[in-house]
């Protein structure tokens, strides 16, 4: 009894202390024309189904990158990338570049009117423009 009772309280500590989730933000370059998206749409951008845009991705591993795959698409990082590595051997399409936070993100996607990515609402600046909002 003691033992579950233990492993109770370290779980509810232990969710305690986890941040709450961020709010993410799809941007786009400010000379890019979009000015909203759903979801559904960044997905195919994300997924390698359309070449419209071109993504630029977190680093793999990333909780941001985690929780933006389920967001957006309902996929874990381990369905992403077997999307990823079938489409790469298949030859349809590249993966998207990665970079390792979302200062890189943003600054990529502000220098590339095509390119799409996403960041954390509260790195947003004024140097790109927010196209969809993730809850």
């Amino acid at each position: 009894m003691k033992k579950i009772l233990s492993a109770l309280i370290l779980a509810a500590l232990g969710g305690a202390l986890l941040p709450a989730s961020a709010e993410i933000v799809v941007i786009v370059s400010k000379q890019n024309p979009a000015t909203r998206m759903f979801s559904e749409q960044a997905s195919q951008f994300f997924l390698g189904k359309s070449n419209l845009f071109t993504p630029v991705d977190q680093a793999d591993g990333s909780p941001i990158r985690n929780e933006f795959y389920k967001k957006v698409a309902d996929k874990d990082a381990a369905q992403v990338k077997a999307l990823w590595s079938k489409l790469v051997f298949t030859g349809k399409a590249t993966p998207p570049k990665e970079y390792p936070n979302s200062a890189d993100v943003k600054k990529a996607v502000a220098a590339d009117p095509k390119a799409i990515g996403y960041i954390d609402k509260s790195a947003v600046d004024d140097t790109v423009k927010v196209i969809l909002t993730l809850p």
